[in-house]
């Protein structure tokens, strides 16, 4: 896979620019792919779409090691924002998403880090049935409400070491869940990892 196969773009409707990743076959296939969005940390805003590819999905598809079937939508969150606060930008993000791109409107994923895996929360949390799963990574959120996600398929990743986001963030997301009757929550937790629990996930 080339670097190339990344397209960017600017989100017309809103101030979102983006990097969206097509894998090889697309444009050979008729199929409708999976979409995952995927939310950068506070580290990756601004104006350089380059920064997007220094973690997660999109550095592995620079490394050429990513190998996927999915289409993936990494948007860039402008300096001095917050993931939960432009939640439903980036819902209209991928409304226009499916309707230039073949998108199998049932396997639509989300995922963030950090400042990213707060927004993972937050829109989970507003748009329930947008998404197929969810995979919020060494994030954290208001425990208010997660019960519209107790029969969603939900995959949390935290450090145990991390001193940015502690722990307990994600303990206390998951434990509301379980309050709410959720038992099936796969929650991972990395002994020995620090903030860039990322890395191991």
């Amino acid at each position: 896979m080339k670097v190339e196969t990344f397209v960017e773009n600017k989100f017309e409707k809103k101030p979102l620019s983006y990097i969206l990743y097509l894998p090889d076959t697309y444009e050979t296939s008729k199929k409708k792919w999976p979409l995952l969005l995927f939310l950068h940390g506070a580290g990756e805003r601004g104006a350089d779409l380059e920064l997007l590819k220094k973690h997660g999905p999109p550095k592995m598809i620079r490394e050429e090691n990513f190998h996927e079937p999915f289409i993936i939508l990494a948007p860039q969150c402008p300096k001095g924002s917050w993931w939960p606060d432009r939640i439903d930008e980036l819902k209209e993000l991928i409304d226009e998403i499916q309707q230039t791109y073949r998108i199998n409107p049932r396997r639509i994923y989300l995922s963030g880090m950090s400042m990213g895996g707060y927004g993972t929360w937050a829109m989970a949390k507003k748009y329930p049935d947008s998404f197929a799963a969810f995979n919020p990574i060494c994030g954290g959120g208001e425990t208010e409400n997660l019960c519209v996600l107790k029969d969603k398929p939900i995959w949390v990743f935290h450090g145990a070491k991390d001193t940015v986001v502690p722990l307990q963030k994600s303990e206390e997301m998951v434990k509301a869940l379980k309050d709410c009757g959720k038992e099936d929550t796969i929650f991972t937790i990395y002994p020995e990892a620090k903030h860039n629990s990322w890395e191991e996930t």
